[in-house]
């Protein structure tokens, strides 16, 4: 059977399909599914640049707010999922203290031993503590509210410990903007801006409006910088290599860095976000299930996937990502999977989506905003731009049911 037009890359992507029954052999809904080549070449090099050179920019609202409601009006007992996860703390707590272990066992080891257990073992801890600070900064430590607000700060400071690197209070102040602007142009700081899409074009950047810091934010420098002189008078120099080396490695080119790319890179044209429900999110504090996420930012991680199985309707035809791992693979591999592979969105002062002019055509309202796109999940029968330079075709909607429809096109 013909595989889906819109898939990009290889990534093995779940994806509704037509097919036989549930129980019978071959391909059916929920079925993994390999993608294909979307572009052209053998891959991306120096020399071989992106076939995109801007966003796919959008006039929708972002799918999660609307899919919130129709849940809790479906399935109000999804708020007994919301509040504190008391296991958390326990959880986080072990793992700082399972590195400053780590550092007494390694102050005398060899560099290369340093290295190693830095990117294999320190590394994974590492960055599964940055997931937990990103939990944490949803107040799922201690519950929301003003009397709990401080505990979540303070205890993020603890998981900020092993990284060596002032973080947890920071992250929180920009990542809250993630979630209200997701895909925002200038206020979404998990896009990459066109300044890194256009390095070798060497185009101005656009940097999201800088906040002013908190009192917070320096008394999280300030236990930063003692735990980082302790572990230096207590176990050497090497102890906290080990910890900044493992920052380093494990953000970078590391089996579960995957989901930065996972989360929100337009494997599917025009969706926005992803989920992974493989075994790396036992490391990861269930990032993977990042539509379940984006949907109730306010639910624990461990509660994610209880949330799936109460309303399962709303993921199971939602494409899904099969492999972290393949997502690297493909994002260095195949010349679609660059950095303009995101959906962009303009908002306006108020806070809403900027959406086209009535009586004015999609095509022509994108000329007056000096972008590209052939895609209008809102107006899809007013007439597409020529002028995308991607490989794959558009879809006309973004909502989970059009990819049923176009299953049986």
């Amino acid at each position: 059977k013909k595989l889906f037009p819109e898939k990009l890359g290889r990534t093995l992507i779940f994806t509704p399909r037509p097919g036989p029954a549930r129980g019978s052999v071959g391909p059916g809904p929920g079925r993994a599914v390999p993608g294909r080549w979307a572009g052209a070449g053998p891959g991306r090099t120096f020399f071989h640049p992106w076939l995109r050179d801007d966003f796919e920019w959008v006039y929708s609202d972002q799918p999660h707010t609307q899919r919130r409601t129709l849940m809790l009006k479906k399935y109000p007992v999804i708020k007994s999922l919301m509040g504190a996860d008391p296991n958390e703390i326990l959880v986080v707590t072990s793992m700082v203290f399972t590195q400053v272990l780590a550092c007494y066992f390694l102050q005398d080891s060899s560099w290369l031993t340093i290295i190693l257990m830095a990117y294999i073992f320190g590394g994974t801890i590492n960055h599964s503590l940055t997931l937990a600070i990103h939990d944490i900064g949803h107040n799922t430590a201690f519950g929301a509210g003003v009397k709990n607000a401080w505990k979540n700060r303070y205890f993020g400071f603890v998981a900020n410990l092993p990284l060596g690197v002032p973080y947890s209070v920071t992250f929180k102040k920009y990542h809250i903007d993630h979630h209200r602007y997701l895909a925002g142009d200038g206020l979404d700081t998990d896009l990459p801006t066109e300044w890194e899409g256009n390095f070798f074009y060497q185009r101005s950047s656009e940097t999201p409006l800088p906040k002013t810091p908190t009192h917070y934010e320096f008394k999280n420098w300030i236990v930063q910088i003692i735990f980082n002189l302790w572990i230096y008078q207590s176990f050497g120099g090497k102890a906290l290599a080990y910890l900044l080396i493992g920052t380093f490695l494990s953000l970078g080119v590391h089996p579960i860095a995957g989901h930065f790319i996972a989360e929100h890179y337009m494997f599917v044209k025009g969706v926005d976000t992803f989920s992974y429900y493989g075994p790396l999110n036992m490391l990861t504090f269930n990032v993977g299930y990042h539509n379940e996420h984006h949907d109730f930012p306010f639910i624990p991680a461990s509660h994610l996937p209880e949330l799936r199985k109460i309303a399962p309707e709303y993921y199971e035809e939602v494409p899904q990502l099969q492999s972290w791992m393949m997502v690297l693979y493909d994002y260095v591999m195949d010349p679609q999977n660059g950095p303009f592979n995101r959906v962009r969105r303009k908002f306006n002062v108020d806070g809403k989506v900027v959406k086209p002019k009535e009586g004015s055509s999609y095509s022509e309202e994108h000329a007056r905003l000096g972008k590209n796109s052939d895609h209008d999940p809102i107006h899809p029968d007013i007439e597409q731009s020529n002028s995308s330079k991607t490989a794959f075709k558009p879809s006309s909607n973004v909502i989970a049911k059009s990819f049923l429809h176009a299953s049986r096109n």
